[in-house]
């Protein structure tokens, strides 16, 4: 009888361990009050900045996104070994991603691009229409649908992009509508994090609730910095999750700067939002 007890004790520790090991990293946005399957997961999956144990840091992001019509892949990293450890560390199926953003050509966001196709070659990619028409037919090559765009577009259901913005640098943002206001995320914000957000708010007419991603505020002094802040604060972004270029003290001033709704979203972050 003790034998029974002591072997059940043993299995309920090991079972609450693992649960709260798989939990770590999550934030819950908003409230809990949708079931499981109704619920829009963020996971970072490729990022510089840490945040999950257990994960591969290196210079690049990725994000997937869960709970629309298809499974997205907002860019792909630097190096496919690297995205594919750290989505099997989350539990994540590669096969399982039905569409892929990319945000700009910049080889820490397209790298493991190749390696992803080889694994999943039937998806359709998004890209800003500027990128080579060497890339693009290397990705027709390897099996995948391409997609190129220019102004601001939908994507898929509840899924749309900025389009193409910048001079030098040409990017594009990731939008999806929510009921509570809009999610963009930014691979780097090269053409400016605030001109990126304001884009987003206007063209679907609709507050921004989350922006995520790189700010690119690395280089960039407290003065230019805080001006980014108040820009991004008149335009009513409810919560921010920056991380990979927007830099240590930028990261430090937005905590400061939105409290409560600043988000965690370096590499492991899973951000929960109910539908």
């Amino acid at each position: 009888m003790f034998a029974l007890y002591w072997y059940k004790s043993i299995a309920l520790t090991i079972l609450f361990g693992w649960v709260l090991y798989m939990s770590q990293g999550s934030i819950a946005v908003g409230g809990m009050e949708k079931a499981e399957q109704d619920r829009l997961r963020l996971y970072v999956v490729f990022n510089n900045v840490p945040y999950k144990a257990g994960l591969k840091t290196s210079w690049g992001f990725s994000c997937l996104i869960e709970g629309l019509d298809k499974t997205v892949l907002f860019d792909t990293g630097g190096n496919g070994d690297i995205l594919f450890s750290n989505m099997q560390r989350l539990g994540l199926d590669v096969e399982a991603v039905g569409a892929v953003v990319l945000s700009h050509i910049h080889g820490d966001h397209t790298g493991g691009l190749g390696a992803f196709l080889a694994r999943n070659p039937d998806v359709t990619v998004y890209m800003p229409e500027s990128f080579p028409a060497s890339f693009q037919q290397e990705l027709i090559h390897l099996g995948a649908a391409i997609e190129t765009v220019s102004g601001p577009r939908q994507l898929l259901d509840s899924v749309h992009s900025t389009g193409e913005m910048g001079s030098t640098i040409k990017e594009q943002a990731l939008i999806v509508d929510t009921p509570r206001g809009l999610i963009v995320v930014t691979g780097c914000a090269h053409p400016n994090v605030a001109e990126m957000a304001e884009q987003a708010k206007t063209y679907l007419g609709k507050s921004i609730y989350l922006l995520m991603g790189g700010f690119h505020l690395g280089s960039r002094s407290d003065a230019e910095i805080r001006a980014i802040i108040k820009r991004l604060k008149a335009l009513g972004v409810k919560k921010v999750a920056p991380s990979h270029c927007t830099g240590d003290k930028a990261i430090a001033l937005f905590r400061e700067a939105w409290g409560d709704d600043f988000v965690e979203g370096s590499l492991g972050a899973i951000i929960e939002l109910p539908q």
